[in-house]
C-alpha cells in the first residue's frame, strides 16, 4: 500500500523537476567574479589568483605564461618585492597570507632551470620605439612592446643591464645569474640592448634612430647629500656609490668601523654589506623611531641578526678623520623629533650617506612642453609627458619608487604607446568589486599556515655574499598555492551543484562552471551560503 505524502514535505528523487518552482523567488542568485584582493594590490597588475589557479593543479609552466603576460621578471621578483599583495590577502584573517612571492620565485626558478621561453612576439607592426634605460621598468616595457609587435631598442648608459636591481641591490638578495638570465629572455625576443650608450638629448637621440616614439626610465643613480661640517680627512661617500662599486674588481675601503646615516632600504643594504665585507662595526644612525623607521622591518631584523646596530632618535653633527659627533634627539608632542643637546662621540673611519636618491633628469634640458617638478616629471594618466610621443616611467615619475611599481609603470606604458602609435586610446577594462573576506564562506578550509623559507645560517649571512633567503621545493610550492582562497571567483568545488535542493545547478563540464537553470530555482539563498569563494550573489528580482 502507498502511502500518501503531502506535497513538498517529502518529495521523491528528482520531483523538483516537475514543478516550475521558479514562480515563487523574488530574488535570484548569480555567478560573478570579483577582484581578488592580492591581484588590486599588485603594482606590477599581475593576475595573480589567475596564475596560483594553474600553480595549484601542478600546471608549473602554465601557472609561469599567465604570471608573464604582466611581468616578465618572476624570479627576480620573487626576491626583491615586498609583496604587498601578501598584505591584502584574505586568508591572512583566517590563518596567515598565502605566501604569494615565494610561489612567484619558484616559478620564475622553474623556468630558467627548464629553460622556458617566452611567447613569439605579434607581427611586426612597422613601428620603432627607444627605451632609455635598462632598469625594471625600462626591461618590462620593452618585453611588452616587444611582444605587441614593435622593434625596441634600449639605452643604457652603464656597462650592465638592470638598473637599481643590479647596481642598488646587494647579491645576498639578488644573486647575478638570476638577472642575467631573466634579461637574455627579454633580449631573446629581438629587443636590442646598447649599453655605455648615454642619451644625452632625448630629442636628438629620436630622431637620430628615427624613433616613432620613447619611453623614459632612468633610475634614481644620484645620492642625495646633506651639509655635515667635517674635518679634511673624514671619509664620506654616498650608498649608491658604495653598492655600485660591489659590482666591480675593486671593493669599497670603508674601514672597520662604519656608520651609515640614513633609515631606509638602503641604508639596511649598506650596513649588512659593511659587515660582509669586515666590519667589526656596522652603525646606522637614524633621527627618528624604530616605528617610523621606512625600512620594511623584515629587513631590519635581518640586519639586526647579523650584528647591525641601530642608534635611534640621533642625527650627526659633525665628521672627523676617525670619529663623529651624534645629537640625541627626543620627540616633541606631535611625534615630530627635536635636538636634545646631548652629544656623544662614536668611533668611525667612514661614514656612508643614505639619504635617498635623486635622478639625473640632464637628458631633459630644452625639451619643450615638459614638466618637471620637485626632481621628478609629471606624466598624463597614460604615462606621456607633455612632449607627444614621449613618456615617462619608474622613478623618474612621482610614485613610490620600488621594483615592483616599476615594472607596472612599464607594462602601462607599453600598453599607452601601443596604443597612441596605432592613433587610439588604451582603455582599461573596469574593475569588479572587490572580493572582501566578508563574502566569503571560510568555514570549509582548515587552518594551514604559511610556508616558512628556509634562512641562510647566521655565520655565513655576515661573512659571504651567499643568497640569504631561500626559495621552496615543488612539495612546498604546491602547499603554498594550494592554501589560495580563490576569493571571489568559481573554482567548480561542486558545492552549489550539491546543496541545491531544486536541482537548479547545472554542471557545464570542466573549466566551464556552472549555469542556474531559473525555471526551478526558488532563490533560497543556499548556494550563496555554501559557496567558499563568494562567487555567488543574490539579485532582486523585478516583480
Amino acid at each position: 500500500m502507498t502511502m500518501k505524502k503531502p506535497f513538498a514535505i517529502t518529495l521523491n528523487p528528482g520531483s523538483s523537476l516537475a514543478n516550475h518552482t521558479g514562480s515563487w523567488r523574488t530574488s535570484r542568485p548569480v555567478y560573478v567574479d570579483r577582484l581578488p584582493p592580492c591581484n588590486s594590490g599588485c603594482p606590477a597588475g599581475e593576475n595573480i589568483q589567475g596564475w596560483l589557479f594553474h600553480a595549484e593543479s601542478g600546471d608549473y609552466e602554465q601557472a609561469w605564461r599567465v604570471l608573464v603576460k604582466d611581468n616578465p621578471l618572476p624570479a627576480v621578483m620573487g626576491r626583491v618585492c615586498y609583496h604587498p599583495c601578501e598584505g591584502s590577502c584574505n586568508r591572512g584573517q583566517l590563518d596567515s597570507a598565502v605566501g604569494i612571492n615565494s610561489v612567484e620565485r619558484f616559478l620564475g626558478d622553474e623556468a630558467i632551470k627548464r629553460g622556458w621561453k617566452f611567447e613569439a612576439p605579434n607581427a611586426a607592426s612597422g613601428k620603432k620605439v627607444l627605451v632609455v634605460g635598462a632598469g625594471p621598468s625600462g626591461l618590462s616595457a620593452a618585453y611588452h612592446l616587444a611582444c605587441l609587435g614593435h622593434q625596441v631598442e634600449i639605452h643604457e648608459a652603464g656597462p650592465l643591464a638592470g638598473g637599481m636591481m643590479r647596481f642598488g641591490i646587494p647579491k645576498y638578495r639578488l644573486p647575478r645569474e638570476v638577472l642575467d638570465a631573466e634579461v637574455q629572455r627579454i633580449l631573446d625576443l629581438g629587443v636590442v640592448l646598447k649599453l655605455n650608450t648615454k642619451v644625452a638629448n632625448i630629442e636628438q637621440s629620436m630622431q637620430l634612430g628615427s624613433f616613432d616614439a620613447a619611453f623614459l626610465a632612468v633610475g634614481a643613480h644620484i645620492g642625495k647629500r646633506t651639509y655635515i661640517p667635517a674635518g679634511d680627512a673624514a671619509h664620506i661617500v654616498d650608498a649608491v656609490s658604495v653598492l655600485r662599486s660591489m659590482e666591480g674588481e675593486d671593493k669599497p675601503m670603508l674601514g672597520r668601523r662604519v656608520v651609515v646615516y640614513g633609515g631606509g632600504n638602503t641604508a639596511i643594504d649598506v650596513a649588512r654589506t659593511a659587515k660582509r665585507l669586515g666590519a667589526t662595526e656596522a652603525i646606522i644612525v637614524y633621527r627618528r623611531t624604530r616605528e617610523k623607521m621606512p625600512a620594511h622591518d623584515f629587513e631590519v631584523e635581518e640586519a639586526l641578526q647579523e650584528g647591525v646596530m641601530i642608534k635611534w632618535l640621533s642625527t650627526i653633527k659633525q665628521a672627523e678623520a676617525h670619529s663623529l659627533t651624534v645629537e640625541k634627539m627626543a620627540l616633541d608632542a606631535k611625534g615630530y623629533p627635536q635636538p636634545t643637546g646631548e652629544f656623544e662621540t662614536i668611533e668611525a673611519d667612514s661614514l656612508v650617506l643614505a639619504l635617498g636618491q635623486d635622478v639625473d633628469l640632464s637628458l631633459l634640458d630644452r625639451v619643450p612642453y615638459l614638466e618637471i617638478k620637485d626632481g621628478t616629471v609629471q606624466v598624463a594618466s597614460n604615462m606621456m609627458t607633455g612632449h607627444a610621443g614621449i613618456f615617462a616611467g619608474g622613478d623618474m615619475v612621482p610614485s613610490e619608487r620600488t621594483v615592483t611599481v616599476a615594472v607596472g609603470h612599464g607594462k602601462k606604458a607599453a600598453c599607452n604607446i601601443d596604443a597612441w602609435l596605432r592613433g587610439a586610446t588604451h582603455e582599461v577594462p573596469p574593475k569588479h568589486e572587490l572580493a572582501e573576506f566578508e563574502k566569503l564562506n571560510p568555514w570549509y578550509y582548515s587552518d594551514a599556515d604559511k610556508t616558512v623559507r628556509p634562512m641562510l645560517d647566521i655565520i655565513r649571512r655576515q661573512t659571504s655574499f651567499d643568497e640569504v633567503q631561500g626559495g621552496l621545493d615543488e612539495t612546498n610550492a604546491l602547499f603554498e598555492a594550494r592554501r589560495c582562497l580563490s576569493c571571489g571567483n568559481c573554482f567548480e568545488c561542486d558545492n552549489c551543484y550539491g546543496v541545491c535542493p531544486d536541482n537548479a545547478v547545472i554542471k557545464l563540464g570542466p573549466g566551464k562552471r556552472f549555469e542556474f537553470k531559473y525555471d526551478y530555482c526558488k532563490g533560497c539563498g543556499l548556494c550563496v551560503a555554501e559557496c567558499p569563494c563568494g562567487a555567488i550573489k543574490m539579485v532582486s528580482e523585478d516583480i
